[in-house]
């Protein structure tokens, strides 16, 4: 469709890197004004309101993406997410790994990147090394880890998407979307919150069908994504200490735009505020669970956003195991902290709550 919309001295992929800027804006400012967050929905305070934002979200964004699938617009048939090798162990310790370090950090990826934008140092300290180590397991030394274990693959043929099981895509992503929707409306959120989440989702199916769609371009094609932040965060990296050499892509204008928006709203809402690390302590225990996140991440194939609230919109079975087994990780970390915490009697039982959330 590209071809048809007039530009004669851009290419899509150029056009791409603005449009993601925009999405990752828009991303930025309503996860900052809802506080998405994954790790709050599992073990948060208020996982019960976090649940209900994280559910409407994915609730939109099933719905949203699968109409854009079922409108011949963009189909998932090739996608990565979609291969009929399972590289079950890579996504299994993908995940658990994944999982642990969110907990560790107090934050997943996404989050954290939306908590760097408001002045948030260790958040932003992990994010860099976040990027470090999944570009590493992506192209650099840890890349045998990664190669070995996506070889240890369980054959599924056609059933590596809902679409392909009894009852077809309809009715699972009705499932899906039904019983999300059921999650938000019973957490107690303000409508404004829940409209705030929906539109959210609706970003996931506007990024997909940009990409596939609307930038699509024959003689120069891009490749169709949506919100994810391992890989983007790896290339984004790459680019700001290789520019001259490596052009930005969606990815790069993704992670920029996050930033901006993030910055953006709490610069007006008063909320922009330097944080930094409290103890030698508290800075082992981020970087661990951010070097936990990079490796977790690229091994599972996205992280709580690209494979979860992007990928399972797609129907794959790939993506609703890599967030079972990140949300596996998350509630056994957890789990272990809390008992490490109540056994000692020189820190409280309950740990205090820190502002990286």
């Amino acid at each position: 469709m590209f071809e048809t919309l007039g530009f004669e001295e851009t290419t899509a992929r150029e056009v791409s890197v603005l449009f993601a800027l925009g999405i990752g804006a828009l991303f930025g400012a309503l996860a900052q004004l809802t506080r998405f967050c994954f790790r709050r929905a599992l073990v948060g305070e208020d996982r019960r309101q976090a649940a209900g934002v994280w559910a409407m979200t994915l609730a939109v964004a099933v719905a949203g993406t699968q109409a854009a699938v079922a409108q011949g617009w963009i189909s998932f048939a090739d996608h990565r997410l979609m291969v009929q090798d399972l590289p079950l162990a890579a996504i299994a310790l993908g995940g658990l790994m994944f999982g642990s370090g969110m907990i560790l950090t107090r934050g997943c990826a996404s989050r954290l990147l939306v908590l760097a934008g408001s002045g948030n140092l260790r958040a932003l300290l992990v994010i860099a090394v976040f990027a470090i180590v999944a570009h590493a397991t992506l192209k650099g030394v840890l890349a045998p880890v990664r190669t070995t274990l996506g070889a240890i693959t369980l054959p599924v043929g056609e059933q590596i998407s809902l679409a392909a099981l009894p009852g077809g895509a309809l009715l699972w992503s009705g499932l899906i979307v039904v019983a999300a929707l059921v999650t938000a409306l019973r957490s107690g959120n303000r409508a404004l919150t829940l409209a705030g989440a929906a539109a959210l989702g609706l970003l996931v199916t506007m990024a997909w069908t940009g990409t596939g769609y609307v930038l699509f371009d024959e003689f120069d094609p891009i490749a169709m994504e949506s919100l994810s932040f391992t890989a983007p965060a790896a290339d984004t990296l790459f680019f700001a200490i290789a520019s001259s050499s490596i052009p930005a892509g969606f990815g790069s204008g993704l992670i920029g735009g996050v930033l901006l928006g993030a910055l953006a709203v709490s610069l007006l809402s008063g909320g922009f505020q330097w944080q930094s690390f409290e103890s030698p302590r508290q800075t082992g225990r981020y970087l661990t669970g951010a070097m936990l996140m990079g490796v977790g991440g690229v091994l599972a194939g996205g992280c709580t956003v690209g494979a979860g609230l992007a990928g399972i919109p797609t129907l794959s079975i790939a993506a609703l195991l890599a967030l079972a087994f990140i949300a596996l990780g998350g509630l056994g970390m957890n789990a272990a902290l809390s008992a490490a915490s109540s056994g000692s009697a020189a820190r409280p039982a309950t740990p205090a709550r820190q502002p990286a959330e």
